[in-house]
């Protein structure tokens, strides 16, 4: 069954404390996001600009405090207009946007996932059900695994499509758009269905093969964003897509078990980071430019280079730590 918008903090503390805690990590500082506005610093103590995000902050009787930004008051909504430049993006221009992505990589110019519609002066899409012929040398997998980032990411409506940013208009999964949408819907269509005949064993096996596709689609799945609330509903609608998924494949309300997911919730720590995009570290601090990115410097934590990881393996699941200035300064050479 879909999530409601606005996903409850005490649901996610519900699945267990890692989860929440994991979704909350900002693995350069080695502490938890910091909420980086000052849009809760009424409510005092722990909640200032420079403080970290802890759990009883938003769990608890303070479980309504971050709520996404069409549930928020105008008067809110237009404050961050001003002085954050927070301007979110209409679903079907997200769309139109990832559709350019997608004819790139397939080398086409047919409509990939669906073909966008202008009707009655409403902009829209519909989905297509098949896919071009992948270019050789390419397949599914490859789709799967080939990196997207969103900038600047908000609530990610680039990356997942829960919701329209702008209307707060759910969107049913067999219509998504996001970037790890379009990876997982691959993921469901590619991997072996489970059937009356498979026994337990063979069961637990065809579920590996889902989960294990399913991570490598979050492993290449990566954004960054200044504010630690907006961080925060965006890891959620991340971890929320995922589980949405997994229902969809097994045709089930159930959730994926405990393990499962504290693993997604471990990538997507990792791979949603909170980034001053300008400075490329963490929001309110400016990195020392002479150690140039150093893995090993003895810069305090708030003062380093954001780290991300490059994942290797899924299980075990492990990755390479790397700076993401350093990293993205040798991709750029290469071109």
């Amino acid at each position: 069954m879909p999530f409601a918008i606005d996903i409850q903090e005490d649901e996610i503390l519900g699945w267990g404390h890692e989860i929440l805690d994991n979704l909350l990590a900002d693995r350069t500082m080695g502490e938890n996001i910091i909420w980086a506005t000052d849009d809760y610093a009424s409510r005092g103590e722990g909640y200032q600009s420079f403080d970290s995000i802890q759990v009883a902050a938003i769990t608890g009787e303070n479980n309504h405090i971050i709520q996404p930004r069409i549930r928020k008051p105008l008067e809110e909504q237009r404050k961050r207009i001003d002085e954050k430049a927070e301007v979110f993006t209409p679903a079907w221009i997200c769309n139109a946007q990832n559709n350019l992505i997608d004819k790139a990589w397939f080398q086409t110019d047919q409509d990939v996932f669906n073909r966008e519609t202008h009707e009655d002066g409403i902009h829209g899409w519909k989905m297509t059900d098949v896919l071009p012929e992948y270019p050789k040398g390419k397949n599914w997998k490859k789709y799967v695994s080939d990196p997207r980032l969103e900038m600047a990411c908000g609530e990610a409506p680039y990356l997942c499509s829960r919701y329209d940013a702008t209307t707060g208009e759910l969107i049913e999964i067999g219509r998504r758009i996001g970037l790890l949408d379009r990876k997982l819907q691959l993921v469901n269509r590619n991997t072996p269905d489970i059937t009356p005949e498979h026994n337990a064993k063979q069961r637990k096996n065809l579920h590996k093969i889902w989960r294990r596709a399913a991570y490598k689609a979050l492993q290449s799945t990566y954004a960054f964003e200044y504010q630690g609330d907006n961080l925060l509903l965006a890891r959620e609608s991340v971890l929320a897509t995922f589980i949405e998924f997994y229902q969809a494949k097994w045709n089930t309300d159930k959730l994926p078990d405990k393990e499962c997911l504290k693993k997604a919730a471990e990538i997507i720590s990792w791979n949603l980071w909170q980034m001053d995009g300008l400075k490329q570290g963490i929001p309110g601090y400016t990195p020392s430019e002479d150690l140039q990115g150093n893995l090993f410097d003895e810069t305090p934590p708030r003062e380093k280079y954001c780290r991300i990881k490059e994942w290797t393996s899924i299980e075990p699941l492990k990755g390479e730590e790397v700076v993401f200035k350093t990293m993205l300064h040798e991709r750029l050479k290469k071109k």
